[in-house]
Formats: C-alpha cells, structure tokens, sequence
C-alpha cells in the first residue's frame, strides 16, 4: 500500500520539478528574462500570487503565461490531493493495526508480559521467542514500540498504570516479567501486577540486594540481579573456562539452538504417569537425555535414577541438541498450545 503512496509521491514531485524548471527555461528564453527574473517569474506564476511582470512581455510569453498557471493549478491539485490522502491513509492504517493488535492481545491467554523493553526485557522476549511462548510487551518509549511493534505484540504505556497492564491482558496472564532499571518503578509493577491477579507468577529485576526482600514482600515470586549473575559469570569463566563455556552453548538463544527442555508430566500421554524414566525411553525413542527431575514438592533432583517415578504435577529436565529437542516437542506436542 504504501508503495503506490511512494512512487505517487515521486510522481507528484517529478512534476512540480518540471513545471518550475520548464518556467525558468521559458522565460529565459521566450522572453530573454535573466536567470534570476526568469525565477521570480515561474515562483510568482505558479504560486498565483498575483504580482505583476518585471517587465513587459509580447504574446507568446503571454500564452506560456497561461500555460504555466493552468499546468501548475492542475499539478499542485494532484500534489496536495495525493499528500491528503496518504496522511489519512496512514492514520487509518495505524488505527487498524493498533485494533488487529488490541484484539490479538485479547485473544491471549496464559501468555507472559515484559514490562521494559531494554537490554534485559530485549533479551528475554529473544528468548520466549524461541522457545515460541507468546508475550506481549509494555514500554512507555514511543520509537522503541514504533520500531519493533512489527515484529512483537507491544503495548505504549507506563506499566505503573494498572490500566495499561489491563490492555496487556494481565488477568489472564501466567507470567510477567518486571525489566526496568529502576528498583522503585519494578516494586510499584509487582504491587499493582499482583493486586491483578493473584495467581500470576512475577520475575523482577533487582539493581540492589536490599530491594529484593522488598520485592518478595510485594508479591515477587523470583528476583534476579542482572550485575550479580554478570560478576559471577565472569569469575566462573576464570575457575571453569571449558565448563563455563560448554554451559554457555547450551543456553544459545535462537530457534534452531534450543538444547534444553522442561516437560511437565500432565503433557506426555496419560499412559506415561506413574512410570519410571525408563520406561519413558527419550534416549532410545528422541536421542534426549533426563538430566533432572522436580517433584511435586518442589524438591529437584540433578541426574535422576532410572526408576524414578513420573508423578503428576512433576517435571522432567531433558537435554539434547536442537533436532533431538525438536523431535521430543513433535513427538509429545508439547508446544502444541504456544504457536
């Protein structure tokens, strides 16, 4: 759509151009004006303001006179005619996808929110990309929604304002994640986030060791410092490098590099409940490894026996490389409700 507006647009401009350029010519050499004459007299003619001639013309300068003001009403008339209505196009335009936008978000259900598009809510959406979790994120700055709304669900607003994290779809959220850098703006999130919904599950963003406690008393299910796990990384890269390094591999954001799984024992096959890890067989039937084991407490288990029974409201912890993960997810559907 908004190539025909361009190459109208070009189209438009291209005359405007020939109509000034073919008055200067004309007078300069119809009427042996100056260049400079020649100028004032195309720009007073087709802007029809009315002055009189710099000096006297004969009867064909007259006629390319009359040529010049017909040619110029006519080409600024489809000028303006085509800037209008590209300028009420695009309104329009922008009204229907921010409506398309609004009814998608509506449409959501048990999605997460990311409140702060920066370096870390960037992040975290790249990584419920590809993991294919639908999201939806707020962030008040407008070019930062404006360059990015084509490719995710944004949301323009201040997520302190219950009524934006309302247009979010938060009660019907499973998650939200509060990114913003400023340890005041996340606790305000976390308050008006879990006076929503109470059953929503919070991640937020620590700058300080003394905010987190507040944050958990807020309502907070988790608090993660950025800085903290930053300096750790680094100190870890000097005491394991190849560990380190190999670990890094394993968390490689992109579609197509996803190498470590959760299932959840309500996604697999009833017939599966109540078995071993064994009787699961992902090694021999996908090429996965079960690498851990949550039980219905909470408890984890880091490389669990084989005989360890599947119950319900538990989870298994699966690594494999992207095709071995991509055949356990067709082979269970287990993404079969986030695409």
């Amino acid at each position: 759509m908004f190539k025909l507006f361009k190459s109208k647009i070009y189209t438009a401009v291209l005359l405007l151009l020939f109509v000034l350029l073919s008055g200067v010519f004309g007078y300069r050499f119809l009427a042996d004006f100056s260049w400079i004459d020649a100028v004032y007299m195309t720009v007073i003619t087709i802007t029809t303001v009315g002055f009189r001639e710099v000096q006297p013309v004969d009867d064909v300068t007259k006629i390319f006179t009359i040529a010049l003001i017909v040619s110029s009403v006519f080409i600024f008339a489809y000028a303006l005619s085509v800037i209008t209505e590209y300028l009420l196009t695009r309104s329009s335009f922008q009204q229907l996808k921010t409506r398309k936008m609004k009814k998608k978000i509506h449409q959501m259900s048990d999605h997460v929110i990311i409140c702060g598009y920066g370096r870390n809510g960037k992040q975290a959406a790249e990584k419920l990309k590809a993991y294919r979790r639908p999201f939806v994120v707020v962030e008040k700055d407008k070019d930062l929604v404006e360059n990015n709304k084509e490719d995710i669900l944004m949301v323009e607003g201040n997520a302190n304002e219950d009524e934006v994290l309302l247009s979010a779809g938060i009660e019907r959220a499973a998650c939200l994640i509060s990114a913003l850098p400023n340890d005041a703006d996340n606790l305000f999130i976390v308050l008006s986030s879990r006076q929503l919904n109470k059953d929503l599950v919070i991640i937020s963003r620590a700058s300080e060791e003394t905010s987190q406690r507040k944050l958990m008393l807020a309502g907070a299910n988790k608090t993660i410092m950025p800085d903290k796990i930053g300096g750790d990384h680094m100190a870890s890269l000097v005491v394991l490098p190849d560990l380190i390094e190999f670990m890094d591999q394993l968390s490689i954001e992109g579609e197509n590099s996803i190498n470590l799984e959760e299932v959840a024992i309500e996604d697999l096959p009833e017939n599966y409940q109540y078995k071993s890890i064994i009787d699961l067989d992902l090694r021999k039937k996908t090429g996965c490894t079960v690498i851990g084991y949550k039980e219905p407490s909470g408890t984890y288990i880091v490389n669990p026996e084989g005989d360890t029974k599947l119950l319900p409201k538990s989870k298994i912890m699966v690594l494999g490389r992207p095709e071995q993960i991509r055949k356990l997810n067709e082979m269970f559907h287990i993404h079969e409700n986030y695409i």
